[in-house]
């Protein structure tokens, strides 16, 4: 096994010491991203403190082992942080998902406009910079510009700035829109198609699709510690 595999806690073996089934079934499903090597070490941390910190998440026991872990294997405080503020656009998904909702009750008259030059110049460099173009976007550059503009610069600066390779930002979008607390399958499909055209291998990709299923055992992160202390505190007031 990897040495720097990660994803073995110590609390959670201990209290599934009880039940070595179990504990079995945990190590080798946790340490499967580990076992071919299509990813690097501090990539594989990076995604996992992409998941644990993601909005739908927010699981800060797991954040401060995988950022511990992150850095002791070299990863820079910068990274760390760029990873973090890539997770947050994760709040726009609310108008990738309502604002083509809300634009059914609406008729095509009322929906569709041409673009002043404004706009256009900006859908333009959206689409040089990302690569791609949703048709949400459409709604929402003629509906407000401004906030369209506020929206280009927040979702872009990661790419624009390029602390983190252009891959592995696919790679976390890809993690944090797969994951089981948001599964929001057209953000998959563009992050892969994108992932994909910078190089990504199918091998790498499985990776990042089984770190993100091992978050799973995040229940038992949190929830194993607070049945011992009942088992405890339910012993002693029955004594």
């Amino acid at each position: 096994m990897n040495p720097n595999y990660s994803y073995w806690n110590e609390k959670i073996a201990h209290y599934l010491a009880d039940d070595p089934e179990f504990l079995k079934i945990y190590k080798s499903f946790s340490e499967a991203p580990w076992r071919n090597g299509h990813l690097d070490d501090v990539t594989r941390e990076l995604i996992n403190i992409a998941l644990s910190a993601s909005p739908t998440h927010l699981n800060m026991t797991a954040a401060q082992h995988h950022i511990r872990k992150a850095l002791l294997l070299g990863a820079s405080k910068e990274e760390i942080a760029e990873v973090l503020k890539v997770v947050s656009i994760l709040g726009v998904h609310t108008c990738a998902v309502g604002i083509p909702l809300m634009m059914k009750h609406y008729t095509k008259s009322e929906e569709k406009s041409g673009y002043t030059e404004e706009q256009q110049a900006l859908k333009d460099k959206f689409i040089a910079t990302m690569g791609y173009w949703n048709d949400f976007r459409d709604d929402l550059i003629r509906m407000d510009t401004e906030y369209f503009d506020a929206y280009y610069e927040f979702l872009t600066i990661p790419t624009r700035r390029g602390i983190l390779q252009p891959k592995l930002i696919e790679f976390i979008y890809i993690a944090i829109d797969s994951s089981t607390t948001h599964l929001f399958e057209k953000g998959i499909e563009v992050h892969l198609k994108n992932a994909i055209k910078y190089g990504a291998t199918q091998g790498e990709l499985l990776e990042v699709f089984q770190l993100t299923s091992a978050i799973g055992f995040h229940t038992l992160l949190e929830t194993l510690p607070i049945l011992e202390e009942e088992v405890k505190e339910s012993a002693l007031s029955k004594k």
